[in-house]
């Protein structure tokens, strides 16, 4: 009897040990499908072929699923815990049962394992992935050569003919219907970069581990010298805070990111009532939020931890940069934003503004957590008000709010938003009249910087950055 491990065994003939543990193997996993279906699947637009999957499906791009035929094998307890399957799409009109237009569902057995795996074939590119490997001997295993795929697929027709005989013709059918296989042979060169970019612009995985090292003060006969007061003081300690932030903050966008993907993968479903669709594009817009949020925290506390890179870009790093056309492009997703907390958001752009030097890459993001920070805690029904204008060499972007007049009740949410924030360490602060934790003014001020702004707040009510304009 075949199960899916020994599919797993097969993609790592050869291959060499892993050294990794579950998170870090994952996050390579993650990488590794986004760098599948955006660099080496887009190419054709749908592609043609099929993939198989375990113990969910793994690709989740649209246009690569409507070419492309399927079979999942998944856990039978997601048709028993919920009516219907969250991660598997819905049979179509006129389909079997357990079927849909674009896959087949199969059952997963307990000996199958339940470490991902994924195979796809295309006429212009074959390609297998798979977790694989015991704790902290953990590897992702990506096969491009045709032996091991090819001894993969014997393997996957001999267990579709012990699941689903009529589904092992269907294999076998498909498979000659795309006719003459060929792998570029540079696929290797091309994929490995591509995912080391990728994961170059994720979060670093941060153990707790280096934390206590950091705070341990040796023992030398209940006495520490000079160097070690130094070392192990409250400079250190503070060094251990930050790096104990970046490593909360990243735990806590990698699974925030896993479910946006899931939720956009729902999306996908054309038969979803009204309703259920609005909840699920309002459950990714908040997804999408806090992910950005928290991934100025990380940077905020890295540049705080490593003082060299809290300088102020170069002019060569900069770039120039059409402030009020990328304000133009985020304001509906501002106004989305903001509309969730009852907040009104209006734009004061003057038109024909000169560019600005900035990092365009980051002033997105810094953008939108500048609209969080400053909104957060209004109240109510309050109306925030975007102007953007030239002062003198630079443009003056500013923030300004307005509260609801609501009698008493109003004015006391008021001076609760306008209460002075506690600091939370170096990068954090605390409103405690609102319960709302954001960014502090100092690390704002320096993210700022870094991207060429000069910001400065007054209270909760007015905020403003003023950017250096690009030179002609």
């Amino acid at each position: 009897m075949v199960i899916l491990n020994d599919l797993r065994r097969e993609l790592s003939q050869g291959a060499p040990p892993g050294r990794s543990d579950d998170d870090s193997v994952r996050r390579l996993w993650w990488a590794a499908l986004a760098t599948l279906q955006d660099d080496l699947l887009a190419s054709s637009d749908p592609p043609q072929g099929l993939w198989l999957a375990a113990p969910l499906p793994a690709l989740y791009e649209p246009g690569l699923l409507e070419g492309l035929r399927g079979w999942v094998w998944a856990p039978e307890q997601i048709g028993t815990l919920l009516p219907s399957p969250p991660l598997l799409p819905v049979a179509g009109a006129g389909s079997p049962p357990g079927q849909s237009p674009g896959f087949r569902r199969l059952a997963l057995r307990q000996e199958d394992g339940t470490d991902p795996l994924l195979i796809v074939i295309t006429p212009g590119l074959q390609v297998g992935l798979a977790i694989e490997g015991a704790p902290e001997e953990r590897r992702l295993l990506v096969r491009f050569d045709a032996p091991v795929l090819s001894a993969v697929l014997q393997l996957l027709d001999q267990r579709l003919q012990q699941d689903d005989p009529k589904e092992a013709r269907r294999l076998r059918q498909s498979l000659h219907q795309l006719g003459p296989l060929h792998n570029d042979p540079n696929l290797a060169t091309r994929f490995w970069p591509r995912l080391a970019e990728r994961l170059a612009a994720m979060a670093p995985s941060v153990t707790l581990q280096p934390l206590v090292r950091a705070v341990e003060i040796p023992a030398r006969g209940g006495e520490a010298d000079g160097d070690d007061e130094t070392d192990h003081g409250p400079e250190a300690a503070a060094q251990a805070e930050l790096t104990l932030l970046e490593a909360l903050t990243h735990e806590v966008r990698t699974p925030l990111a896993t479910i946006r993907t899931l939720i956009r993968s729902l999306l996908r479903r054309r038969e979803l009532p009204p309703v259920v669709r609005q909840r699920l594009e309002q459950i990714d817009g908040e997804c999408s939020e806090q992910i950005d949020r928290f991934g100025l925290i990380f940077l905020a506390a890295e540049l705080q931890r490593q003082p060299g890179r809290s300088r102020q870009l170069s002019a060569s790093e900069l770039a120039r940069t059409n402030l009020s056309e990328l304000l133009h492009q985020l304001e509906p997703l501002w106004q989305r934003q903001l509309a969730r907390r009852d907040l009104l958001l209006k734009f004061v752009i003057e038109a024909d503004l000169p560019p600005v030097l900035s990092d365009p890459s980051r002033l997105e993001t810094m953008l939108g957590g500048l609209i969080d920070r400053f909104s957060r805690s209004l109240a109510s029904g309050s109306h925030v008000q975007l102007s953007l204008q030239p002062a003198g060499s630079r443009l003056k972007l500013q923030l300004t709010s307005r509260g609801p007049e609501r009698g008493a009740e109003g004015r006391e949410r008021r001076d609760k938003a306008g209460c002075k924030t506690d600091l939370v360490g170096p990068v954090l602060s605390w409103n405690p009249g609102t319960g709302s934790l954001q960014l502090s003014r100092q690390a704002t001020q320096l993210l700022f910087h870094r991207l060429g702004g000069r910001l400065t707040e007054r209270g909760g009510s007015s905020l403003t950055v003023f950017f250096p304009l690009a030179p002609g």
